[in-house]
């Protein structure tokens, strides 16, 4: 199994967010039997609650399924996941800075790097939990932006992993 966790700030939005999206494309593929899908939150601050509403009526809208519980990513978990996915700058320092090892802290990605539109300047996924209703939809379109170029690199991983 192929491990994937996306990471945001307090795994409320952004997260859950590229979770729900990812393992629907991951379904889509014919990979779900081969790639888990999961995410966490840098902070421990929303352990234990669903995703914000706002993230649930979006990804409702969009037509995404979600289930989501938050927790807060740890050290130990570098150990089982072959990718962990930085929603942002911030996320990827925090995590690199966390990772146990240098092979670790390679596994921790920009999401929008998957994304071919995306300027290198441009490369975090906004939080949109203190702003207008708007920023949860936008949030979306970037995730779903980066998604497809994702779910390539994942599905050439997956090829390389079950070698």
């Amino acid at each position: 199994m192929y491990r994937v966790c996306f990471v945001c700030t307090g795994n409320i939005c952004r997260s859950p967010m590229a979770e729900a999206v990812f393992r629907s494309h991951v379904a889509d593929a014919g990979l779900a039997g081969l790639v888990a899908v999961d995410s966490a939150g840098t902070g421990g601050w929303h352990e234990g609650d669903g995703a914000d509403p706002r993230t649930v009526a979006v990804l409702e809208a969009a037509g995404y399924e979600q289930d989501h519980r938050a927790r807060q990513f740890r050290a130990s978990w570098f150990a089982g996941l072959d990718l962990v996915i930085a929603l942002d700058a911030g996320h990827l320092r925090d995590l690199r800075a966390l990772a146990p090892s240098p092979q670790d802290a390679a596994k921790v990605r920009l999401l929008r790097s998957y994304d071919p539109a995306a300027p290198a300047a441009q490369g975090d996924v906004p939080d949109p939990y203190y702003g207008p209703p708007a920023g949860f939809q936008e949030c979306l379109d970037l995730v779903e932006a980066a998604s497809p170029g994702l779910l390539d690199a994942v599905r050439e991983a997956v090829k390389e992993h079950t070698r």
